[in-house]
């Protein structure tokens, strides 16, 4: 199991990445990565750095076959939502589940149909 150390910041567009990297769950190429990013065209340089920004940071591996470097997540994506549920917990509802609870089933995106979702999901 991969823990996320509290010091390591992955950006948006890193995330990006690693979003590809989990969708595919096998290694990629920079190239495969590069077409696996939705809505934009990223220069294959960019995906590059970025990986082996990923690769300093230790979320993901690399592995050299022929002339090609392959890369894999070894942060897995639900761990990865875990770690930053948990520090959104901490951070705007001082570690308080019930709060994070609450701001959800007031906020005006939660629908009925999800309210019933997680009644059911809770009854016993």
């Amino acid at each position: 199991m991969f823990i996320l150390k509290k010091s390591i910041n992955i950006s948006e567009a890193e995330l990006e990445i690693l979003e590809v990297l989990w969708k595919e769950d096998k290694p990629l190429s920079i190239q495969e990565v590069c077409d696996g990013v939705l809505g934009e065209k990223w220069k294959y340089n960019t995906v590059g750095t970025m990986l082996l920004r990923l690769a300093e940071k230790g979320v993901v591996t690399s592995q050299k076959e022929n002339r090609i470097i392959y890369y894999s997540a070894v942060l897995k994506r639900e761990e990865y939502k875990k770690e930053q549920t948990n520090r959104l917990v901490s951070k705007l509802y001082g570690g308080s589940v019930r709060e994070l609870a609450v701001s959800l089933l007031g906020s005006e995106e939660m629908t009925a149909e999800d309210l019933e979702k997680i009644r059911k999901m809770f009854s016993l």
